[in-house]
């Protein structure tokens, strides 16, 4: 596996991938130590995220809205609340699980995301973190081993079961996502779903199973959605995706030719483009033959990195 330090770099000249780099200090020693965490909780900095749901409450300036933890209705005190980490002053920023919360695995609505790709990249960071962390706590409010109710510990970054018989501890994890570009004689593989705005074409993406790499994971997403083998499987880079809880893992192959065929339950359509289409659609030219993701999205920043250098093939 070969590591593209230089996108990384570049990116740091940019902007930070979107919901990375968040500013807060996660202080596991804080979150795993009940009295430091009551200390913290009790600070006069402590604030509490405002949330809608799973959605923020945007500010006049777009960003994030912070209130006091001691203005939370009826107090912090049995409240379950998840410590999200410490900002530079050593205040204590924390989420809030509502009682009656669904948790949600659907993408985020295309007016929500549209708000999201403007907000500022350290209030976007945080919340998608807080996102993915309420979420999962909506959702696992019982023990998946015995099924009896589960309560919030370590700050959030933990489930137990109340079942003494049982006490099952459950944490919150990452779903590995493969997302890729697929070349051949300087051509890339784009694809689009169903639910895509029209036009829009992206980098081809799914799971990780159990049980393999994630180059095999990229090999066998490639065959099975478009008929396409591929080869020399390279990282080039990884973004926290909240919607709900995925890690998407960017890379390159190479495929040997140019045979398609589409599996029609997973995409739409699937084409070649060559390094002048992709420029056009990347500078948003009227004559482009499709439109990019946004921004926020990887895939934008794998074609990016993809025109910024010559690939050996």
């Amino acid at each position: 596996m070969t590591t593209d330090s230089a996108l990384l770099s570049r990116r740091r000249s940019h902007s930070p991938i979107a919901y990375s780099a968040s500013p807060l200090d996660r202080a596991d020693a804080v979150r795993g130590d009940p009295a430091r965490l009551a200390a913290v909780m009790a600070g006069e900095g402590a604030r509490l995220l405002r949330l809608d749901g799973l959605a923020p409450v945007f500010s006049d300036t777009g960003g994030l809205v912070w209130v006091p933890l001691s203005d939370m209705p009826g107090g912090p005190q049995g409240a379950e609340l998840i410590f999200l980490g410490l900002d530079a002053q050593g205040h204590g920023h924390f989420a809030p699980v509502v009682a009656d919360l669904a948790g949600s695995t659907a993408p985020a609505a295309a007016d929500l995301r549209r708000l999201l790709d403007a907000m500022p990249a350290a209030d976007l960071a945080i919340y998608g973190g807080a996102r993915s962390l309420v979420d999962w706590h909506a959702r696992h409010r019982f023990c998946a081993r015995c099924g009896s109710a589960t309560r919030l510990a370590k700050g959030g970054w933990q489930r137990s079961c109340v079942n003494e018989a049982c006490g099952a501890d459950h944490f919150p994890s990452v779903d590995p996502v493969t997302i890729m570009l697929v070349e051949h004689d300087g051509c890339l593989l784009l694809g689009r779903q169903p639910r895509f705005p029209a036009g829009r074409y992206s980098a081809l993406a799914g799971f990780v199973e159990p049980g393999e790499t994630m180059e095999e994971a990229v090999a066998r997403e490639v065959f099975e959605e478009a008929g396409v083998r591929v080869r020399d499987v390279r990282y080039v880079a990884s973004q926290p995706w909240p919607y709900p809880s995925s890690l998407m893992i960017a890379c390159h192959a190479l495929a040997d030719d140019r045979a398609i065929a589409i599996d029609a339950n997973e995409l739409e359509d699937a084409q070649w483009f060559t390094r002048a289409q992709v420029a056009a659609a990347l500078a948003g030219a009227s004559d482009a033959l499709f439109e990019v993701p946004p921004p926020s999205a990887v895939a934008r920043h794998l074609l990016e990195w993809w025109m910024e250098q010559a690939v050996s093939v």
